[in-house]
């Protein structure tokens, strides 16, 4: 039976933190059984934001070397940086022309970084580009949290509107949404999601901290002065997202870890908590620091290769479709 193919990206802006590893990463390499994957540090989309050149070169390739160390196997995923594969600009422009100026001015996420300040023609068209990364490999479905549903229906409406006018080629993608471990917030502001933009570098775990690191910052973690072990997200956040960060590291439900620590106190959640992290992100500190360079860039450049022969037979197709070429 044919597995369906599922696409995801992840931008090499900031270090890769665990609310990305729980949320993501965790679930990108279980779905390697299941489905033909493809992965992709979307290095175009960082572009929206100023970036130091230089900088930018070495966090695509810490990106890259981050996701095999968690998991993804070139051998069973495409993994690949998304500017080394050119048919993802060009998708970008067919479909702009397909896109509704409304439509992208009600997104979300570019009226919030409106409101701080971020102004430019890419951060409006970005959901077009997120719309190509998924559509140049003609995808089943798409991992996404709640925060980026509105992208995955903004897609879905340019493919309503590329088979209405064009003829039924691309899929409707489906949203796969995650459980436990989605939404992972901040340690020191937990109302607020776990940010790789915090400027406090105490609000998150990064997935290649050490185990002394991991410890101070969760002993740190805000919590309540109740001093009371309970899972409820509205009064109590910190204890609450602390939970939730166990459940993904031990399996075990956040009812079932709120019932064993009812009866001690914060310091002891935090001490299993920060143990439970450093014993389960071990292994990928340990791959990560292993992975050299030069070997991360060739693999990068063999994913790059198929993903561009694979996009290019899509773009032969759409080119013909709309009439660039016989």
């Amino acid at each position: 039976m044919t597995r369906k193919r599922v696409f995801s990206g992840i931008q090499p802006s900031g270090d890769i933190h665990i609310g990305n590893y729980m949320g993501a990463l965790r679930n990108w390499v279980a779905m390697q059984d299941d489905y033909e994957t493809v992965y992709c540090v979307v290095d175009l989309h960082a572009l929206t934001l100023p970036q130091v050149p230089s900088a930018l070169a070495e966090a695509r390739l810490r990106t890259a070397k981050i996701l095999l160390a968690a998991g993804i196997d070139p051998k069973r995923s495409l993994v690949y940086l998304q500017s080394q594969v050119p048919q993802h600009a060009e998708l970008s422009w067919i479909l702009g022309t397909l896109a509704s100026m409304g439509h992208l001015g009600r997104m979300t996420q570019y009226k919030e970084k409106l409101d701080k300040g971020g102004q430019n023609l890419g951060l409006f068209s970005y959901p077009v580009l997120m719309a190509a990364d998924i559509l140049v490999h003609r995808v089943h479905a798409v991992p996404v949290g709640n925060d980026q549903t509105q992208h995955l229906e903004f897609t879905r409406d340019l493919v309503d509107r590329f088979n209405s006018r064009y003829g039924d080629y691309f899929p409707m993608p489906e949203q796969i949404t995650p459980g436990l471990g989605a939404r992972v917030m901040s340690l020191k502001e937990p109302t607020s999601k776990m940010s790789k933009s915090d400027p406090d570098g105490s609000s998150r775990i990064l997935v290649t901290d050490d185990a002394d690191t991991i410890r101070r910052k969760v002993r740190r973690a805000v919590t309540d002065s109740e001093a009371r072990v309970a899972y409820d997200v509205e009064r109590k956040p910190g204890i609450s997202n602390l939970l939730d960060i166990l459940a993904v590291f031990t399996g075990n439900t956040v009812e079932e870890l709120a019932d064993r620590h009812a009866g001690s106190g914060y310091g002891q959640l935090k001490e299993t908590v920060a143990e439970a992290v450093a014993t389960g992100l071990a292994p990928v500190r340990e791959a990560y620091l292993g992975l050299g360079d030069g070997e991360v860039q060739g693999l990068m450049d063999e994913g790059a290769a198929e993903a561009g022969e694979r996009a290019e037979r899509t773009m032969v197709e759409v080119r013909r479709l709309i009439g660039l070429s016989n």
